[in-house]
């Protein structure tokens, strides 16, 4: 894969790495890493096989694209809908979060998360609107975003949405790149 020691920084921008997270995967330090991509340094053999060991495997799990992996059917619900409603949505569905629109666009996540904090602090689900329990959108990608990056944003988004030209066209759980990436390896 690495026909060069200046393409490593490359492969990692392009795996949507930090330094410090190759050096991690490859079992080298940080430092290492960038001294290699600054030309400061000039790595043993065993060290370099490791990091494109590392990079070789970011490859080969990215070789998949996310429409592969997305869900097409997307559950979602509107903002002035009542989360009683959401909630008999989410177990008939067998879902633990749902995608608020307003007016075509997504506003927000309802996850059984904010649900519980709601029911938590007194509220009456039968009285509360999806707008009044959600949280912040999850992030929005397009079909053709590798692999790499949407493993990175579930790291701390429940689920990433897929949007083709402003509209919607699929969703990616945490538990969609699992299941994908198990049938990898």
């Amino acid at each position: 894969m690495i026909t060069s020691l200046e393409e490593i920084k490359k492969f990692r921008k392009k795996s949507g790495l930090t330094q410090a997270e190759l050096a991690k995967r490859a079992g080298v330090s940080q430092s290492l890493i960038a001294k290699i991509e600054a030309g400061k340094i000039e790595p043993t053999f065993e060290k370099v096989k490791k990091i494109s060991a590392a990079l070789s495997e970011l490859d080969r799990d990215s070789q998949f694209g996310i429409e592969e992996v997305m869900q097409r059917k997307i559950i979602s619900c509107n903002k002035d809908d009542f989360v009683a409603a959401v909630v008999k949505k989410m177990r008939q569905f067998g879902i633990s979060q749902v995608p608020v629109i307003d007016d075509g666009n997504v506003i927000g996540l309802v996850t059984e998360t904010t649900i519980l904090n709601k029911i938590s602090e007194g509220k009456n689900i039968n009285e509360l609107h999806a707008e009044q329990v959600m949280d912040e959108a999850p992030p929005i990608v397009n079909s053709r975003t590798s692999a790499a990056v949407v493993s990175q944003l579930l790291r701390h988004f429940p689920i990433v949405l897929v949007a083709n030209k402003g509209r919607l066209v699929g969703l990616i759980s945490k538990y969609d790149m699992v299941a994908v990436a198990s049938k990898l390896k």
